[in-house]
Parts: C-alpha cells; sequence; structure tokens
C-alpha cells in the first residue's frame, strides 16, 4: 500500500462517522476550542477529544495548545486528495455511461 492510498483511506474513514464529519465542519471556518466544541455534542469531552485525535491522525484537522486549552482547526488542504480521487471517478464514470448511452442510442 502507497503512502499516499493510505492517507486516502485514513481521511475516508476519519470522515465516515457523522460525529467526526460535524467536528471538521464546525472547525472549517476558525478554530474552536476543545470545550467549546465539546458544547455542540450529547457525548463526553473524552469521546470529543477522540474523535478529534482520529482526524488528527488523517491529518484533516490541527490542534493548537493555548494555556490550558487545545483549538482544533480543519485542514481543508488535506482534503485535496480525497477530491482528486473522486473526481478521477466522477470522470471514468461519466465517460462510461456516456459511452454507454451512445450504443444505445446508435440505430441497428
Amino acid at each position: 500500500m502507497t503512502s499516499s492510498t493510505a492517507s486516502l483511506d485514513r481521511a475516508f474513514a476519519a470522515l465516515a462517522h457523522p460525529v467526526r464529519r460535524r467536528i471538521f465542519e464546525q472547525t472549517k471556518r476558525r478554530g474552536l476550542g476543545l470545550t467549546e466544541l465539546t458544547r455542540g455534542f450529547d457525548i463526553s469531552l473524552a469521546a470529543v477529544s477522540k474523535h478529534v485525535r482520529v482526524l488528527e491522525r488523517a491529518g484533516l484537522v490541527s490542534r493548537e495548545i493555548v494555556g490550558r486549552d487545545h483549538i482544533i482547526r480543519a485542514r481543508l488542504d488535506e482534503l485535496r486528495a480525497a477530491r482528486n480521487w473522486i473526481e478521477h471517478q466522477t470522470a471514468f464514470w461519466e465517460r462510461a455511461m456516456a459511452r454507454l448511452k451512445s450504443d444505445l442510442e446508435r440505430p441497428r
């Protein structure tokens, strides 16, 4: 498995969970303290922190320690590989469907 494949796997696995997607969404405009971030969920601070660690390992968020708080920020640039993979798949299937449509519409 290549490094880029492993990175892509980690990103998709991290974003597969709804709590992690919400954390990513909430931190993409501005960084949020972990305590502030926790207020948006019906789970414990420890549970939110575990989800943040999964996102960190995938490279999708960064953590900055300021005093006693941990500021979590989405790393939008890290989505580039996932976006590129999705765009490649979309282009492939759009071409395949266009060929199929053309074949089906061709007079016999």
